[in-house]
């Protein structure tokens, strides 16, 4: 365990044990332009993201409501939509 490891983790590892979130800023998930964009005027290097980066996969509780917003409107899956209709259904099963 690192120190950006979610401390949740252990409940989100019942949840999406194939998953592993980590807390970053959102300029270190080099996030695509239309999200940027629609964030609008923050802080890069001071706004937190709770997210599995490689699977573009995040944590709503743990991340900035702007930021969630955003990502909702773009390839990101929140995680419970990873785990009902994304691609984390399919591995429930």
């Amino acid at each position: 365990m690192s120190s950006r490891t979610c401390p949740d983790w252990p409940a989100l590892m019942e949840l999406a044990p194939e998953l592993q979130f980590k807390h970053f800023t959102v300029r270190e998930l080099e996030l695509p332009a239309d999200v940027l964009v629609a964030i609008g005027n923050v802080p890069l290097d001071e706004v937190n993201v709770c997210a599995d980066a490689d699977r573009h996969v995040f944590y709503a509780p743990h991340t900035d409501p702007k930021v969630v917003e955003a990502l909702r409107g773009s390839h990101w899956f929140d995680l419970d939509e990873w785990r009902t209709s994304g691609p984390g259904a399919a591995q429930a099963y």
